[in-house]
């Protein structure tokens, strides 16, 4: 069974980067495709960046331009760059597999704020 512990959220000014790390335990990482996603004070969870299998991306249109998602199937990671930090990207962020490969237990996800 594979688990996931996300890493690398804190507190940034508004215009500034984070990249966020999820590893991920279990033999069977590399047959996910992954995403990472978001959910902020009183909103549903959403996704913002995804990454099938073989590598390929999409990103939710809020970020697209200034968030990058890359996995390292050996390492068993699967990491968010975020660039051009915007105070609506404060959120709790967690990365879990999709709608197609399976979901699997969410994390206790990392907590991004942007201050102005």
């Amino acid at each position: 069974q594979v688990q996931l512990v996300e890493s690398g959220g804190g507190l940034v000014q508004a215009g500034g980067s984070l990249r966020l790390s999820c590893a991920a335990s279990g033999s069977i990482f590399s047959m996910y495709d992954m995403g990472w996603y978001r959910q902020a004070p009183g909103k549903q969870r959403e996704l913002v960046a995804a990454i099938t299998r073989a590598g390929a991306t999409e990103y939710a249109d809020s970020v697209k331009g200034r968030f990058t998602i890359s996995r390292d199937n050996a390492k068993k990671t699967v990491d968010l760059q975020m660039n051009s930090l915007k105070r609506d990207d404060t959120a709790v962020y967690y990365c879990n597999g999709g709608p197609i490969s399976g979901f699997l237990s969410w994390g206790q996800g990392t907590q991004v704020t942007v201050s102005s």
